[in-house]
């Protein structure tokens, strides 16, 4: 890991600079959102971490959650020249560590395709054809006549 990066909880990042990190996963060319638009959804957030290499965001991962029972880690991203450095390590042991503490029962994640393997080394686990686990997209004016 760089060793000026710092970690700052529960503070929205720039909007340019996550629209930016947001960008460099693909994810928004399937989303379509607005800085706006995320930065709205960041501030519905339950507990965040964002990664600094000096004043550059080079990571970032948020937990939404009812607080008792449920958590969701929504993002995990760390710049690709930032990977390999141990910057996600420490932004999930963050997330899963104030998850915990708060007696958190259920954490779950979603994980990018090829990066399951990440999650498995820190006790995540893959659901199983048969377990739970649907998703239902909808994209802005198209599925809401």
């Amino acid at each position: 890991m760089s060793g000026s990066i710092e970690f700052k909880e529960n503070e929205i990042p720039n909007k340019k600079d996550f629209f930016s990190l947001f960008e460099s996963t693909g994810w928004n060319d399937e989303y379509g959102l607005s800085g706006e638009e995320l930065l709205e959804c960041l501030s519905k957030s339950w507990y965040m971490v964002s990664a600094f290499d000096e004043n550059k965001l080079v990571g970032f991962g948020r937990v939404i959650s009812d607080g008792k029972l449920h958590a969701l880690i929504t993002e995990m991203i760390v710049l690709p020249v930032y990977q390999g450095q141990g910057i996600g390590k420490k932004i999930l042991d963050l997330l899963t560590r104030q998850c915990q503490s708060k007696g958190i029962r259920d954490i779950q994640l979603f994980s990018a395709k090829g990066k399951a393997g990440f999650y498995e080394k820190y006790g995540f686990t893959r659901r199983s054809e048969s377990g739970p686990g649907m998703e239902l997209k909808f994209k802005p004016g198209k599925n809401c006549e």
